[in-house]
């Protein structure tokens, strides 16, 4: 008898010892997993409960949570919902969250490591727990012009600050209103759901960041950057500009879109091509330099990295890998599989307003807890030095000949120098090419590089062009930045 119960003491010593090994195993190294769990009601309930803390712009709340007295007991709230959607995301009880909600929610909810002696005081005060608040670097006016400028069309605006790398827009159409996924009501809150996610315009993707397009005649800075960094090109080195342009290893020529040569000449100057934005010059430079040149020049621009981490599913821009000789005329102009997000493009311009030097994006600029003690503040991070500032100085003068002189004159500010450079991608016959305009101003002591990427615009397609489409929202953001 005795050695039976012994037995069964030592089997119930042994499952004790294993409950408090998984109950520890949970706490220490699962914890944040289930609590993230979607089917976890629990923890969704409790979080529901906390007074999330505001994102703001300056001191103007574009996510904020409310009182409410149902059994969630704060509402989130968005004011200016469609606007900001791509930088806020959504904070939804069925469906998580996304975007500065998801990046940023611990700071939000309060349960940042970071804030842990906030949150001892609030134990000790008898206090419920209070999230913090999230500042962007975002610049109202900008936001606002971007958002405007894409009414009915479909696209995407990103501007920076090219000398620290502050997202100063992010705006992105058809966008949705993050207010009908926050709200209590979870039949209503499913029924949005599934609408957007219907919806063949994809509302709830972010354009700016998150999709990859062909850049067209917008590259042609980057092999534009490649040629004078090689040493072989110069702004005044004539280069072969026909109409038609013949390609190795095929029948198919590189052609200009107007079928012409290049401003009248078979043999222009580089400065030149970039004005009129030909072809058939810049597959010439391509075909001259080889891919890897190409890729190289790229990757210094920051193509192949994923380079704003406060946003959830940035897509990496990207050059092909091992084109052959008449996919690398076509990828020096933007095309084949060359794939880049406004941001990327947005990205060129800063580098080169900036001396040559990319700094890294970000879009939050501090963090606070609720009694306005600073967290954590951003600073500005070099990325890459893409080319030298000599190089970059004469991109800059070509860039603003572009303007002044060439296919982006629509993007002209008056008493204000801008440099910019159109493009123009085909796709396939069977949708619009998309537009595009990327620059920046003052081209002297640049504050804000953009680029403009108009994916439809439900025009004619022979009436599409980035100088027409994209250059005036550009015009009317970098005017906002500016004070214009």
């Amino acid at each position: 008898m005795n050695s039976a119960i012994r037995r069964l003491a030592v089997a119930a010593i042994i499952l004790m010892l294993a409950l408090m090994a998984n109950s520890t195993y949970l706490q220490a190294f699962r914890s944040n997993e289930l609590n993230g769990r979607n089917d976890n009601r629990r923890v969704r309930d409790s979080q529901f409960s906390v007074n999330r803390g505001p994102i703001l712009i300056g001191s103007t709340p574009i996510a904020q949570s409310k009182p409410t007295n149902d059994r969630f007991k704060y509402q989130r709230s968005y004011p200016a919902g469609p606007t900001y959607a791509p930088a806020t995301g959504f904070y939804s009880y069925l469906f998580g969250r996304s975007g500065i909600e998801l990046t940023r929610n611990s700071e939000l909810n309060g349960s940042d490591p970071s804030m842990a002696f906030r949150r001892i005081i609030d134990v000790i005060s008898n206090r419920p727990q209070q999230g913090g608040s999230v500042t962007l670097t975002l610049n109202a006016a900008a936001q606002q012009a971007a958002y405007d400028g894409l009414a009915g069309k479909t696209g995407a605006v990103v501007a920076l600050e090219p000398k620290t790398g502050r997202v100063l827009a992010m705006a992105t159409r058809p966008s949705y209103d993050p207010n009908v996924l926050a709200s209590h009501d979870l039949n209503k809150v499913g029924a949005a759901w599934k609408k957007l996610n219907a919806d063949k315009d994809r509302p709830l993707s972010n354009r700016a960041v998150q999709e990859l397009y062909p850049p067209g005649s917008t590259f042609k800075l980057v092999t534009a950057a490649a040629a004078l960094s090689s040493g072989k090109y110069t702004p005044e080195t004539k280069v072969n500009s026909p109409a038609e342009l013949p390609l190795p290893q095929t029948t198919v020529p590189l052609v200009n879109e107007d079928l012409k040569n290049c401003g009248g000449s078979n043999n222009a100057t580089l400065t030149i091509a970039l004005r009129y934005s030909c072809n058939t010059a810049f597959g010439s430079v391509g075909l001259n330099l080889g891919p890897d040149a190409l890729r190289e020049q790229a990757a210094k621009f920051g193509f192949g990295d994923r380079p704003l981490d406060e946003v959830p599913g940035v897509a990496t821009s990207q050059f092909p890998g091992d084109p052959n000789q008449p996919q690398t005329a076509q990828s020096a102009i933007g095309q084949f599989d060359v794939l880049a997000t406004p941001l990327q493009m947005a990205m060129v311009s800063a580098g080169i307003a900036n001396k040559g030097e990319v700094m890294k994006p970000y879009l939050v600029q501090s963090v606070k807890t609720a009694d306005l003690k600073t967290v954590s503040e951003t600073k500005p991070e070099t990325l890459h030095q893409a080319v030298t500032p000599e190089v970059a100085a004469q991109l800059t003068t070509m860039m603003v000949d572009v303007v002044n002189n060439g296919t982006g004159r629509p993007g002209q500010i008056n008493g204000i120098q801008v440099a910019g450079k159109t493009g123009t991608a085909q796709t396939s016959k069977e949708r619009p090419p998309f537009a595009w305009f990327t620059a920046f101003a003052p081209a002297n002591d640049p504050k804000v590089a953009v680029a403009v990427l108009i994916e439809d615009a439900n025009i004619p397609r022979n009436d599409i062009a980035g100088g027409t489409l994209a250059a005036p929202i550009a015009k009317k953001v970098m005017e906002a930045v500016l004070g214009q």
